[in-house]
């Protein structure tokens, strides 16, 4: 190893001892090290070697490179402001929750699941091609009428979507369904919910036996009374033929058939 190397390992050495460092910082973080580090190897080094000065050219710029800039030094990396405080982690637990509130409870209608049996009656409907209102008519497939049996046949229909003007098993709407069930028993019915309360007797809500027809006092829907406060009937647009509560106490009880 030559003179100039051994002054530049002694000049490091002597003054990485002597350099006052601020609290908490490493020496190749200050740039105030690296001048004066080169100025002692120059004052050093330049009276024992003439090529002192050209390796100084050449080291200094790399250790400048080299320096690793503190960050509380950087404006570009300081993006708080003053007098800002960071939130504590309570705080961001409280806000993160209040981001992310639960949604209020969600209310259910009072309709069960779709049943299997709706499910086929539905498929079935897609494919119908039996008898119509006319065919039933013509050829009654229950010629004694019991108000019982008119319940128990507009059981089957459940789940049969509605269809706006619908009178067989393909779609219903509220007085076609009406209608479909009651030629089954040979008596012919208008297709609309004026027409049929005015096919027949208002009776009242005490003597209402399944199988009677409920009539909206506004005429704007009907169904099949089932009992117990409850009719099956063909809903609206979107939804199938369904027994549920009579969802309105303006309504009345209309027989047919007496």
């Amino acid at each position: 190893m030559n003179r100039l190397s051994y002054d530049w390992l002694f000049v490091i050495s002597a003054f990485s001892e002597k350099l006052p460092l601020r609290s908490g910082s490493s020496r190749l973080e200050s740039p105030h090290y690296v001048t004066s580090l080169a100025s002692l190897f120059l004052r050093s080094s330049s009276r024992t070697h003439p090529l002192a000065p050209a390796v100084l050219v050449l080291a200094v710029p790399t250790l400048v490179m080299g320096v690793a800039v503190p960050a509380d030094a950087s404006p570009i990396v300081r993006h708080e402001t003053a007098g800002t405080v960071a939130p504590k982690p309570e705080q961001q637990r409280g806000a993160l929750l209040q981001t992310h509130a639960m949604p209020a409870a969600i209310e259910r209608d009072p309709f069960g699941a779709t049943s299997a049996a709706e499910i086929e009656a539905t498929i079935s409907a897609a494919s119908y091609s039996g008898p119509s209102v006319t065919d039933l008519l013509a050829n009654p497939p229950y010629p004694s009428f019991s108000l019982d049996q008119v319940a128990q046949v507009a059981l089957q229909y459940q789940g049969v979507p509605y269809s706006f003007g619908g009178a067989d098993p393909s779609g219903f709407d509220c007085s076609g369904l009406v209608l479909y069930v009651y030629a089954q028993f040979g008596i012919s019915l208008p297709h609309s919910v004026s027409g049929q309360a005015a096919s027949g007797t208002a009776i009242t809500r005490d003597a209402a036996l399944p199988g009677d027809i409920v009539i909206m006092t506004d005429g704007s829907h009907n169904g099949i009374y089932m009992g117990n406060g409850t009719f099956i009937d063909a809903p609206s647009e979107g939804r199938s033929v369904v027994v549920r509560p009579i969802y309105t106490d303006d309504y009345f009880i209309v027989r047919v058939g007496i």
